[in-house]
């Protein structure tokens, strides 16, 4: 499809892309949402948490939404979809990654940005509850490379998935790793250097043979952490290889559902390849909106919704009536 133009104009303020995506973290609150918490257990004897919120009238349509490195369902950005979906008669799931609900998972193995058999089996475990009929899928930044990853790897996907939203999404990983090095992202980058060596520590403590302190101290960037650990822990060989693999960008030309795409372009962690116009222009499946502002996950609106909240709401029950 052609690449989409963007209504979004946000205050004055919020167009610098740092305010953009520091303010929605740091101060916005989200309130009203009631999660019921389910854990899942997988195949491989790990478990992942999901955190189920509900319309307050029965109703067949569920959201499943995965969140960014190092966050979980409780976010802001999560609960904010939740609280405008379930308003629009959504159920929405929201899924904590391994290692990411307040629990150390069972196994070495944790998340990483491809984890995509993760995401079938939710998907899979949605379905055989056997309420819905319409399921939609959401992914912000590392969790919408996973969601474009899922789609578009070649497996059967239920005829139940009506239309998918992924934001701010680094579907080139590499080029969005070479981005986030950058030093005008230098304290984004610190915070999840600290964030996954706590994780890494935590792990250390449960799996002493697999990997030792004084590695995990050794790391003081990103691709650092991922030579050490992701791409040891989840069979790649290498942080490059990790990163080719799994980046989304390469399976696009597949996606066979409406798939809408929102990267904003002063996004600083997102490189140039991360904005994937030619794939968008080549499938007609695929949606590419790139507003001139938003920052990371950002998207600040006046009120309680943002942008890229009723961004989602309308592109989904879009293409939800069109599927009936």
């Amino acid at each position: 499809m052609p690449i989409l133009s963007s209504t979004y104009t946000p205050p004055y303020i919020f167009r610098n892309a740092h305010v953009s995506t520091i303010y929605p973290n740091l101060l916005r609150k989200v309130n009203g949402i009631q999660q019921k918490r389910e854990r899942v257990e997988l195949d491989d004897g790990d478990f992942i948490d999901l955190d189920w919120s509900y319309t307050a009238s029965t109703t067949e349509k569920v959201i499943i939404v995965v969140h960014g490195l190092e966050g979980n369902a409780q976010r802001q950005y999560m609960m904010g979809i939740a609280r405008l979906l379930n308003k629009n008669n959504w159920d929405t799931v929201l899924v904590n990654l391994r290692n990411c609900s307040g629990e150390v998972n069972r196994l070495y193995k944790s998340y990483n940005a491809g984890v995509s058999d993760d995401l079938d089996h939710i998907v899979n475990h949605v379905l055989r509850k056997n309420k819905y009929t319409t399921i939609s899928l959401c992914g912000f930044s590392l969790g919408g490379n996973i969601t474009l990853k899922y789609l578009g790897e070649g497996r059967k996907i239920p005829f139940e998935i009506k239309a998918a939203v992924a934001v701010s999404v680094p579907c080139d990983l590499y080029d969005s790793l070479l981005e986030i090095n950058k030093p005008k992202n230098y304290i984004y980058e610190q915070r999840f250097i600290r964030h996954l060596k706590a994780k890494l520590y935590e792990r250390q403590a449960v799996f002493p043979d697999k990997i030792s302190k004084s590695d995990i101290k050794a790391c003081s960037s990103l691709i650092e952490i991922d030579n050490l650990y992701t791409s040891v822990a989840h069979g790649y060989k290498d942080a490059i290889d990790y990163y080719n693999q799994c980046s989304s960008k390469q399976f696009l030309k597949t996606i066979k559902i409406p798939t809408l795409i929102l990267n904003a372009k002063n996004d600083s962690f997102l490189g140039n390849r991360c904005y994937p116009e030619g794939e968008a222009k080549e499938n007609p499946n695929l949606f590419l909106e790139i507003p001139k502002y938003g920052g990371h996950v950002g998207f600040y609106f006046p009120g309680k919704t943002y942008y890229n909240e009723a961004r989602t709401l309308e592109f989904l029950e879009k293409w939800v009536y069109k599927n009936k």
